[in-house]
């Protein structure tokens, strides 16, 4: 008997061995399985921001860049008391389309000489702070605008007493201006001395 007793430990190890690695692989198994059931049931539950992406990317992709028609820089004097100051002006405008940048080179002599007469009439205290550049950019869209048969409305400053007539104005020319194929003008360099 005793021949017989070590002969059944040793069949013992080799089966625990073997349930060893069963148990480690059904382990792996489950969290495998596990992995890719929570990652298909969030996939599933976000098909609405999915789809939410799709028309966006579309319509960012249908909508054509803007184009934009450098002037180059400007030098002009100040209305400074003295007359030793002058402002150096990097302007960009961005319109609607390549058509429209042509349409404003055609104008391009008459829209400097503008320019230069709106900056000439600006001290440099006015022109160093925002509200002042937020002005002349205003002004410049107005003579960028003119030759082309568009006007850009003068912000108006509400009070009570406004008839309805003078907001229906307002609100038509906010809507010409919209129309306006010069969006904005856009300041690239601007240096006081």
């Amino acid at each position: 008997m005793s021949a017989n007793a070590p002969a059944a430990p040793a069949k013992e190890k080799p089966k625990s061995k073997k349930m060893m690695i069963i148990i480690i692989v059904v382990v792996a198994l489950l969290v495998v399985a596990g992995g890719a059931a929570a990652w298909l049931l969030s996939s599933r539950s976000h098909p609405k921001d999915e789809e939410a992406e799709e028309p966006v990317a579309t319509k960012e992709t249908a909508k054509t860049p803007p184009t934009f028609l450098p002037i180059e820089n400007m030098v002009v004097n100040l209305a400074d008391p003295g007359g030793e100051r002058f402002a150096q002006i990097g302007i960009t405008l961005e319109v609607a389309d390549a058509k429209t940048a042509d349409l404003v080179k055609q104008y391009m002599p008459s829209i400097r000489s503008g320019i230069l007469m709106l900056a000439s009439q600006r001290t440099s205290e006015e022109l160093l702070q925002r509200e002042g550049k937020e002005k002349l950019a205003r002004d410049i869209h107005r003579e960028v605008s003119k030759p082309l048969g568009f006007t850009v409305p003068t912000p108006k400053k509400r009070t009570a007493g406004d008839s309805e007539d003078e907001e229906a104005e307002d609100r038509a020319a906010r809507i010409w201006a919209e129309k306006n194929p010069v969006k904005r003008v856009l300041f690239s360099n601007f240096i006081i001395q």
